[in-house]
């Protein structure tokens, strides 16, 4: 999926429409997605400028709440427990064997992220309720998803040592 229900403020607005290249910037990630797994759906709010033609199925997620997170916990309702491949519109130049890889590397795994990257990664249906919980409680979706403080974490002083045993113990209580 192509999480495309962005308002694209920074960029000025209408971000699926934007123009990189001869296409609009939703093309990109929509045809890696494309060539990499066959099938793919754009996720955007009713309000979201989109090009025309879309050129994937649409499907129109709820205007509320206006998360990330809550686009992709909607999709996973929408995709009849099947796991989702998410890309985010702004990710014009995702290679397509990673798209790949994700779709298919660890599947015991109930999410694979690329790089800390909560937007560009599998998610698979047992993480619908956390990810609606996580908009709920207003959590950014790095935070929600992948604390790179954590994952990425390394210990090779005795400092380091003492901040694992601080990060463990916030993990555990």
């Amino acid at each position: 999926m192509v999480l495309a229900g962005g308002a694209g403020r920074r960029l000025g607005g209408a971000k699926a429409t934007v123009r990189l290249g001869e296409r609009p910037l939703l093309a990109h990630p929509r045809d890696a997605l494309r060539e990499a797994l066959g099938e793919v759906v754009v996720v955007a709010k009713a309000t979201t400028a989109l090009p025309s033609p879309v050129g994937a199925e649409l499907w129109r997620e709820p205007d509320a709440p206006v998360h990330p997170l809550a686009g992709i916990a909607w999709a996973l309702r929408r995709a009849s427990g099947r796991a989702v491949v998410v890309c985010a519109l702004d990710l014009p130049f995702v290679p397509v064997a990673l798209l790949r890889a994700l779709a298919t590397d660890s599947p015991e795994a109930d999410a694979v992220i690329a790089a800390g990257q909560p937007l560009l990664g599998r998610y698979g249906p047992a993480l619908e309720g956390a990810l609606s919980a996580a908009v709920a409680a207003g959590r950014p979706a790095r935070a929600a998803v992948a604390d790179p403080e954590r994952v990425l974490f390394n210990v090779n002083t005795p400092q380091d040592l003492a901040r694992a045993e601080v990060i463990l113990a916030g993990r555990q209580a």
